[in-house]
């Protein structure tokens, strides 16, 4: 469930993307794409016991791809800490008596702040006292036309101090530093000794959330004008599906949701054993993630429909997109309840627990790759230097976010970096398998593996509908491409070109490794080279000899045809007549030497 740590922003998504237009092309990208993905992630990784690198030994011109799926693992790790960080710093500022950002009497705020909490507010008095002390500032707020609330204001002005530009960097925001080094900290030590540390640790990380949503969800829903925020959860608008941009979305929190494409399943998966019941666990783990965000849009629709209730203003214009909803929205909402800090530090607690889940699978996905492709006895021996070397490069390249600019260097990278180069990779992913590997040799794969083939309609998935899916709503959202906004400031055209290159750099991996491959395979021709490079490797296959079973079990032996399957036999046999040759002359030149030597000894005098 390490995975689960996108369920938050996929609820944050949600909102964004108008809930009743996202829904249908959510739950359709869902079965048609999420879980067919999600299973041939999973088996791919099972079956070979090989991280996001190895495993391409199945085509190795296609590595590329293994290391798109890092270039992505590292943009989401980057910038994910960043908001795992600013979540431990809300956590530590919850710990008071009085909400920082209850009132708009700090030096921090603007003429233009409009509270929902009245001055007589008392942290513990009953919800019927804080909705009557909740009337004058309401009344107050619906006369403006531009309200700006204290959660907003201390997100803005406070905690980011938030510049003008994208290209102003200002000054580092030392108390978000410092989060961020506690929040590597963290990581790094749960991931200590490897997957085993991180393993315990995410019964707890994966478990403890829905405790918190509960609450959260059986309060929210008691509130007053809840019942409006769970309509405009679930009420169509059909207009809006026919939006490529919609569909397109979709189809990037399915990814999140899932963590399908940036090899974190894949690493995850290799620790399984080999005949685990990768199939059952993709149907138990895709559908209770997707059905954990959907729980937690209920959980915050009714918190936003409270507010909207209490504002006299739409849903729609309750908070802005984006971490505006995790960091203004609910933090603005936690003030209206009773012991407010109480829910403060629940809510928060529960987002950097699933923040650290995913960044778990993150850094061990990295740290997987790097181990299992350099591959020495002392990289083995030292893994932690490797994480740890990991976690110190990760901090530092995440120091720019915390800088006065860093919002929108966050935004940029989460609308950049890992969005359409998911889909890309998952489509290129399917297509090696599915074709220059041959569907059915790994149908006959998982079969071996599991101990029966894949459900008819996963095998028709694998082959057409999620390539096709894929390739149809990246070609759209290509068509409908609009530059990326935070609130009123638009990214001005060399940022966008940033991003582009951000984004591409992932994808661009796969055409440069291939030709890279294609250049250093035998043969006279660039058909034969080709042909060499997609060819599966010979020590493609279950990672254990004790599995390497029918069409595998040859493998030990290196000298027969049956040893190396993926070759052609026409090959192999002119290979093993000049063996056989080579040999057969090094013996006679043995005889001949050593039947000179013996009429040397003894004949000492050849001459006599």
């Amino acid at each position: 469930m390490t995975c689960q740590g996108f369920v938050f922003k996929c609820a944050l998504c949600l909102f964004a993307l108008v809930p009743g237009a996202f829904m249908l092309p959510y739950f359709i990208m869902l079965v048609f794409c999420g879980i067919p993905l999600f299973f041939l992630e999973l088996s791919f990784g099972q079956f070979a016991s090989q991280g996001c690198l190895g495993v391409w030994k199945i085509s190795p011109m296609f590595k590329g791809v293994g290391y798109g799926m890092m270039v992505v693992s590292t943009y989401i790790g980057i910038y994910y800490n960043v908001v795992i960080c600013i979540a431990f710093y809300y956590f530590f500022m919850s710990m008071t008596n009085l909400l920082p950002w209850t009132y708009c009497n700090n030096p921090w705020n603007t003429p233009d702040c409009s509270g929902v909490v009245g001055s007589g507010y008392q942290i513990n008095s009953s919800l019927a006292n804080a909705t009557t002390s909740l009337v004058a500032g309401v009344s107050e707020v619906v006369n403006r036309t531009k309200r700006t609330s204290p959660s907003e204001e201390y997100w803005k002005h406070y905690v980011l101090n938030i510049s003008d530009d994208i290209g102003n960097f200002g000054e580092v925001r030392l108390p978000i530093l410092g989060c961020l080094a506690v929040s590597w900290c963290v990581v790094f030590l749960c991931l200590i000794r490897g997957v085993k540390s991180s393993g315990k640790v995410v019964y707890f990380t994966a478990t403890f959330p829905y405790v918190v949503l509960t609450i959260l969800f059986i309060r929210g829903i008691t509130l007053d004008g809840a019942i409006n925020g769970i309509k405009y959860y679930l009420t169509p608008q059909w207009q809006k599906v026919l939006d490529a941009k919609v569909w397109g979305d979709a189809a990037s929190q399915i990814f999140y949701s899932l963590g399908c494409a940036w090899g974190g399943l894949i690493t995850m998966a290799s620790y399984n054993k080999f005949h685990n019941n990768c199939f059952r666990d993709s149907i138990i783990i895709s559908i209770t993630n997707c059905a954990t965000s959907v729980y937690a849009g209920f959980v915050i629709f009714s918190i936003l429909g409270f507010m909207a209730h209490n504002l006299n203003v739409p849903v729609s214009e309750v908070a802005d997109h984006g971490p505006g909803l995790a960091f203004v929205a609910y933090p603005e909402a936690l003030t209206l309840l009773p012991i407010s800090p109480l829910w403060s530090l629940l809510f928060f607690f529960m987002l950097i627990l699933l923040g650290l889940g995913t960044q778990f699978c993150l850094l061990e996905t990295l740290v997987t790759a790097i181990v299992d492709e350099i591959g020495t006895d002392w990289i083995i021996r030292n893994k932690t230097v490797v994480t740890l070397s990991v976690a110190v490069v990760g901090f530092l390249l995440g120091v720019p976010l915390t800088t006065q600019a860093g919002i929108y260097w966050l935004l940029l990278m989460d609308n950049y970096a890992a969005s359409f180069s998911l889909v890309v990779i998952s489509c290129i992913m399917c297509i090696c398998i599915m074709y220059i590997y041959g569907h059915r040799n790994y149908f006959r794969d998982v079969e071996m593996m599991l101990g029966f083939p894949p459900p008819l309609f996963f095998k028709v998935c694998w082959r057409f509908i999620s390539p096709l899916i894929i390739s149809f709503i990246l070609i759209f959202t290509v068509i409908q491409y609009k530059r990326i906004t935070y609130n009123d400031y638009v990214y001005p055209g060399w940022s966008l070109a940033i991003g582009f290159a951000m984004a591409l750099s992932s994808v661009v991996c796969i055409p440069v490794y291939a030709l890279y491959k294609i250049s250093r395979s035998p043969g006279a021709t660039f058909r034969e080279r080709l042909k060499a490079a997609c060819r599966a490797h010979p020590k493609w296959g279950p990672a254990l000899l004790e599995h390497r079973t029918g069409h595998y079990a040859p493998m030990a032996s290196e000298d027969t045809v049956e040893a190396r399957p993926f070759k052609e036999k026409e090959e192999l046999k002119e290979e093993q007549k000049e063996e056989e040759e080579e040999k057969k002359e090094e013996i006679s030149l043995t005889i001949q030497g050593s039947n000179g030597s013996t009429n040397t000894h003894n004949n000492p005098n050849p001459s006599a």
